[in-house]
């Protein structure tokens, strides 16, 4: 009886807090097949009838078409980019073999550059992208992505390189295998689950970054989607309806990578906690 009852004690803050963040996203979902005149007249009703037809009219008439292929060259090369340089970069720092005179002192250098705020470096990469005509591109707000996150993806990989067994790595050069091969054919795979990791953090940061979109995106043409909802609140006269139909359009990428990808995010998150 008492454990049914700590159980019960545990599982009430558990669905409270689920309830307190599930809330607004579902009622969002509920707006998002309304029209603004029926929210006004009731925040809360359901959505009867369901205005399905409103997610092709964002889709197509307020060019989400775009914004979401724009949204999502950027933040697949982005992540692509930095999961490659981050998981080498972090393979080299972790483990002993690699050791070369001032390793430490740089890696200290690249994980102090993670608690600088970003807006310190808005003036410099502001000139850097004009000077090389990156600006109002894709390719310049994608290398920027790939600069502001590179450092705490090298930070979480490292941490997971550096616990695996040195066994491992022997045995590798012992089979035959050079420095690429026993990256890549022994290492990368059982750093699975803490890429994985690293893939959905850097994922949702890119799709909903909106700082440096607005400052290095100025063309519509290019817009994101972050920007794209910004825009349609002060383009369309504060369309709520249509607004949070285009908040659901630019939930659905993350909710579905979360939904393939959990159990290894679960798994990236719990690595070294249980040793043996």
């Amino acid at each position: 009886m008492s454990r049914r009852l700590g159980r019960l004690l545990l599982l009430v803050p558990v669905l409270a807090y689920t309830a307190f963040s599930a809330g607004p996203y579902l009622w969002t979902a509920m707006m998002s097949l309304r029209t603004t005149d029926e929210i006004y007249r009731s925040h809360y009703a359901p959505p009867i009838p369901a205005h399905w037809a409103k997610y092709a009219t964002a889709w197509n008439e307020f060019g989400y078409a775009t914004y979401f292929k724009n949204s999502l060259i950027v933040a697949v090369a982005s992540v692509l980019i930095v999961t490659l340089i981050g998981a080498m970069a972090g393979f080299a720092f972790g483990r002993r073999r690699y050791h070369f005179p001032l390793r430490e002192p740089l890696f200290l250098l690249i994980f102090l550059s993670i608690m600088f705020p970003p807006q310190i470096m808005l003036l410099s990469l502001f000139q850097i992208l004009v000077q090389y005509r990156l600006f109002n591109s894709l390719i310049g707000l994608t290398l920027v992505y790939v600069v502001t996150e590179l450092p705490l993806t090298i930070y979480l990989l490292r941490a997971f390189f550096a616990q695996i067994p040195t066994e491992l790595e022997e045995a590798a050069r012992i089979d035959g295998c050079g420095d690429w091969a026993t990256f890549w054919r022994v290492m990368f795979p059982m750093a699975l689950p803490a890429v994985a990791t690293t893939v959905i953090l850097n994922f949702i940061y890119f799709w909903n970054e909106f700082l440096y979109a607005v400052v290095f995106i100025t063309q519509q043409k290019i817009r994101t989607l972050p920007l794209a909802i910004q825009f349609l609140v002060s383009d369309q006269y504060q369309d709520v309806g249509m607004l949070a139909t285009g908040l659901m359009i630019a939930t659905l990428p993350v909710l579905v990578l979360y939904l393939f990808l959990s159990e290894w995010f679960v798994k990236g998150m719990t690595a070294g906690a249980v040793k043996g």
